[in-house]
């Protein structure tokens, strides 16, 4: 553990000895943990009482059967998980995430990250993640109706607008929200429209709700481009991923003047020199539920399409990536051909999209990084911009919430700016965005005492 202080090596120790096997919770705990020495050589007292070991471990881990029936009667079972990692600042808050590759050891990676991310908003809300290895795939609206009516049955009665509130996340959108917040107001006999964010607009859902994450960590980009005295406007930019935080990039950065000529989905990525046709790869992915492939297929001469046993996105060179689709997806090797090729930023639109190798090529090489726990911060701002709404009876219109949104994510961005240069790391937004998070975290748990 060389790049982490001694006096927290133990920590990172005892966290790894006590949650075996789960190597994504390690890595998300010893990035973090990389930042806080210059936190602890100034401020020693956050030594004291055990305030950084009771950060690292979950308040509650929840884990739980889901039966369930399908379309030809047969029972199937999955298995549920409901982290709430750290309620210091507010209710727990965080997304639901459905996929094959869902276990403990990557919700609570997601419930850590989580944490970090809420309180650099500034919002009142704490950290939590849930999800399961449900499959979507192949399967009906009827099927995926009775799989989230089953987990919502155990799930409900550790929520509440102000105990733990749900999002979407990776498999989950409106109509799996729609499906869990249905069960959800029958069970407990409430209409708590607070308890789930991402709500569909006809029963209390938010504004710009949808685009959130990805306009957000382009708002975030741009931000720290005009550091440097440039912005998007004319760069090339690839964005990895074509579910709801790719598109919604692609529409932003295409708004701010730059040309998006790449993304993927886990068969492979399309590249188009002309730049994306956002219409129709939202027709694709949105309402036909296609593969990326479909897009080459339909607009033919000048659009390729490269299965992913044939290379990465990131073979494409530009002079913007925005990695936006799930953990550890762009590895130390992608990173180097990136700085290569001429990246001149990094903007993680995903979860702990860069592998530790990866950030560490591009901060070494000068690349400005914007790590996920801040540059992706704009979908739980305006989950908790949603949950304003809802506990004053109120709807704001689509430009009310985006200017919101916009301030708040410039903001994030001055305080891991402004943070970086405190403890004596100008431009380095990791170390801003860990430290500037902690103390957040890390102050209201010490003003409560052990807890």
């Amino acid at each position: 553990m060389p790049n982490i202080d001694e006096k927290l090596q133990p920590i990172l120790a005892e966290v790894t000895r006590r949650n075996a096997g789960e190597p994504e919770f390690h890595q998300a705990v010893h990035e973090v943990l990389e930042s806080l020495g210059r936190v602890v050589a100034k401020h020693p007292h956050y030594l004291d009482l055990a305030l950084i070991e009771r950060i690292c471990e979950p308040e509650r881990q929840i884990i739980f059967r889901i039966p369930w029936t399908d379309d030809k009667g047969q029972v199937q079972i999955n298995r549920g998980f409901r982290v709430q990692f750290n309620s210091a600042l507010g209710p727990y808050k965080g997304g639901m995430r459905f996929h094959p590759s869902v276990n403990l050891g990557i919700i609570k990676f997601l419930g850590f990250e989580q944490t970090f991310k809420n309180a650099l908003t500034g919002m009142p809300i704490g950290g939590g993640k849930g999800g399961s290895d449900f499959d979507l795939k192949g399967r009906s609206d009827a099927e995926i109706m009775r799989f989230c009516q089953s987990l919502m049955t155990e799930m409900h009665r550790y929520l509440g607008e102000q105990t733990d509130v749900p999002a979407g996340d990776i498999g989950v959108g409106g109509r799996e929200i729609g499906y869990m917040f249905g069960q959800y107001k029958r069970l407990t006999n409430r209409y708590e429209a607070g308890v789930f964010t991402g709500k569909g607009l006809a029963y209390g859902g938010s504004r710009a709700r949808t685009e959130a994450t990805g306009y957000g960590n382009t708002y975030f980009t741009q931000a720290m481009l005009q550091t440097r005295g440039t912005d998007f406007d004319g760069k090339t930019v690839v964005v990895s991923g074509s579910g709801n935080v790719a598109i919604y990039t692609i529409e932003k950065v295409q708004s701010f003047g730059g040309k998006v000529i790449a993304c993927s989905d886990s068969s492979g990525y399309i590249l188009d020199e002309n730049g994306l046709d956002l219409a129709l790869l939202k027709e694709i992915k949105d309402q036909r539920r296609e593969r990326v492939s479909e897009y080459a297929r339909i607009k033919g001469e000048g659009v390729h399409f490269i299965a992913a046993d044939k290379g990465t996105i990131w073979d494409v060179p530009c002079d913007v990536a925005m990695p936006s689709a799930t953990q550890n997806e762009l590895s130390g090797k992608d990173a180097r051909i990136l700085v290569k090729n001429g990246v001149i930023a990094v903007g993680e639109g995903a979860n702990m999209p860069s592998t530790p190798e990866a950030v560490k090529v591009f901060q070494e090489a000068g690349i400005l990084f914007a790590p996920g726990k801040a540059a992706n911060a704009g979908g739980v701002a305006t989950s908790a911009l949603e949950m304003q709404q809802n506990a004053s009876r109120d709807s704001w219109t689509f430009e009310q919430t985006e200017a919101r949104l916009a301030t708040i994510m410039r903001n994030i961005h001055d305080t891991c700016h402004q943070t970086a240069e405190e403890y004596g790391a100008p431009g380095d937004y990791v170390l801003g965005a860990n430290i500037a998070g902690f103390v957040r975290v890390a102050e209201a748990m010490r003003m409560m005492g052990v807890i």
